[in-house]
C-alpha cells in the first residue's frame, strides 16, 4: 500500500452539515476500498489565493491515508462529482525522510 494526501476545498457557504457529510463520505470511500485514513485534519476558512468560481474564501481539508494504487483515481472522481468541492490535490507521499 501507498501513502497519499490529498487536499480538497470545500464551497465557503456549506453549511457545517454538509461539511462534516462530505469528510464523512470522503474518509468511508477509502475504508470501502480497503484503504486506512491515517489523518483527517480541517483546517477550516482560510483565504483562497485567487478566486475561484466567484469565491474568495474555501474550507480546507486535508486527509493522508494509505491504500492500493487505484483508490486515489476513484476519490478523485468522487470528488469531482460533488458540487461543493472546488478544487482538490492528492499526491503520493514519499517513503524517504528529508534530511
Amino acid at each position: 500500500m501507498n501513502r497519499y494526501e490529498c487536499l480538497y476545498v470545500i464551497q465557503p457557504n456549506a453549511e457545517e452539515e454538509t461539511v462534516k457529510s462530505l469528510v464523512e463520505r470522503f474518509s468511508s470511500l477509502i475504508v470501502q476500498e480497503d484503504g486506512k485514513v491515517e489523518n483527517v485534519d480541517e483546517w477550516g476558512k482560510r483565504r483562497l489565493a485567487y478566486p475561484i468560481d466567484d469565491f474568495k474564501e474555501g474550507y480546507y481539508v486535508l486527509m493522508e491515508f494509505s491504500a492500493a494504487s487505484d483508490v486515489p483515481q476513484e476519490l478523485e472522481r468522487n470528488l469531482k462529482i460533488v458540487d461543493d468541492v472546488i478544487r482538490y490535490l492528492t499526491v503520493r507521499l514519499d517513503d524517504k525522510k528529508a534530511v
